[in-house]
């Protein structure tokens, strides 16, 4: 196991190879599936493991542990255990992976609670036009309200039937699959509501603002 200066340095080659993506274009293939007709969104390729990616540090959040607080502009903010989250209606979808990285992965199932149920939940308030994502190793991103409101989010703790492993961003990410998966925070420990779009950790870095893998919007 790498330890804290070994993850730091790690963690600065792949932000600066990321940002140098961005400058350079890369991946951009300039022929937008506009009408989102295809499965495999343009420039991607498909594969059937799940590759492992983060900034170079996993936390690790036992499940007793794990806080999930849901704040900012709503009517009713809570702080949720991992025993409260399974308290919660669960919900099992099933939906592709596409990274900015280029691979996609094809029907991942999940379960979780839906962000319809996280909604209804701490009934946000009307001001609140955007959602920020926080996670236990600092990272953060940005979604539209109506972005997060989709009916195929999740708050996932499992996958293909197990948990979700630590690598992957377990016990507790977010999923959100019409969009570039950096979208999708591993290791949440907030979810922000907010009037004001507050760009991200990649969103800041060169990366687009919204994600959308059909029409390309991998930079900014």
């Amino acid at each position: 196991m790498s330890d804290d200066k070994d993850e730091g340095r790690i963690k600065e080659k792949l932000i600066a190879s990321k940002k140098k993506w961005a400058r350079d274009g890369r991946l951009i293939t300039g022929n937008p599936d506009v009408a989102h007709a295809n499965r495999l969104p343009p420039g991607q390729r498909e594969v059937t493991h799940w590759p492992v990616l983060d900034l170079g540090v996993q936390p690790d959040v036992p499940k007793a542990e794990w806080r999930l607080s849901v704040d900012g502009l709503v009517k009713n903010p809570v702080t949720l255990s991992f025993e409260a989250l399974l308290q919660l209606p669960q919900t099992d979808n099933v939906s592709d992976i596409h990274c900015v990285t280029q691979w996609s992965r094809y029907a991942n199932h999940w379960r979780g609670v839906s962000s319809r149920d996280v909604l209804a939940l701490v009934r946000p308030k009307d001001e609140a036009q955007h959602v920020i994502f926080h996670a236990y190793d600092g990272y953060t991103t940005n979604v539209a309200f109506d972005v997060f409101a989709a009916d195929d989010v999740m708050i996932a703790h499992s996958w293909e039937g197990e948990p979700l492993a630590r690598e992957h961003g377990g016990p507790v990410r977010i999923v959100i699959p019409r969009f570039y998966f950096w979208k999708s925070a591993k290791w949440v420990k907030r979810i922000e509501f907010s009037r004001d779009d507050k760009p991200g950790f990649w969103e800041v870095r060169g990366y687009h603002n919204q994600g959308d893998p059909w029409t390309e919007e991998r930079y900014s």
